[in-house]
């Protein structure tokens, strides 16, 4: 037996490790790494990110995320396209072929989450939500990273129906 004393950081920790645990057990059941499908739904998030851009998202060094898009665009999962602005720079855009996988996943997550939430009334998860939210934001602010806009959808729905993922 433990004597583990939670504190803010170390549930933050071990909910990050937990998801991560319980997405890996989807990820097997695709022939991708949780790796992969990170990238592929910061793609979808922001179509048209640059690699170095996507690799900060992601959290690795930019010549491991060049190799994971490599093997994505060979999956025919994503296509880099010129950057209009600098013709030596290429984009990253999810393609048609992702869209079904990413709507798996979205549906794992969506589960995933209605199990971590049980017992959690819709008041208390708002709570949660804004709570964490500030959190975010005074974490973004002393990094400088920019806060990331919410979409209607973001706005309009809970962790319920729209699964929370880092930005």
């Amino acid at each position: 037996m433990s004597n583990w004393t939670p504190t803010i950081g170390s549930l933050v920790h071990e909910i990050d490790r937990l998801v991560k645990k319980r997405f890996d057990r989807f990820a097997e059941t695709t022939g991708m790494s949780r790796a992969q499908w990170q990238v592929l739904a910061r793609v979808a998030k922001r179509q048209g990110v640059n690699q170095a851009t996507l690799a900060d998202l992601v959290g690795v060094e930019p010549i491991s995320i060049c190799r994971m898009v490599d093997r994505l665009e060979v999956m025919n999962l994503v296509e880099r396209r010129p950057d209009p602005s600098d013709r030596r720079a290429r984009l990253i855009h999810i393609t048609e072929d992702a869209r079904p996988g990413l709507e798996r996943m979205r549906a794992t997550a969506q589960a995933l989450f209605k199990e971590a939430l049980m017992g959690i009334t819709p008041e208390e998860e708002e709570i949660l939500t804004n709570l964490l939210g500030r959190v975010h934001a005074n974490l973004s602010a002393m990094t400088g990273e920019d806060q990331p806009s919410p979409t209607s959808a973001d706005t309009a729905n809970s962790t319920r129906t729209q699964p929370g993922q880092k930005d």
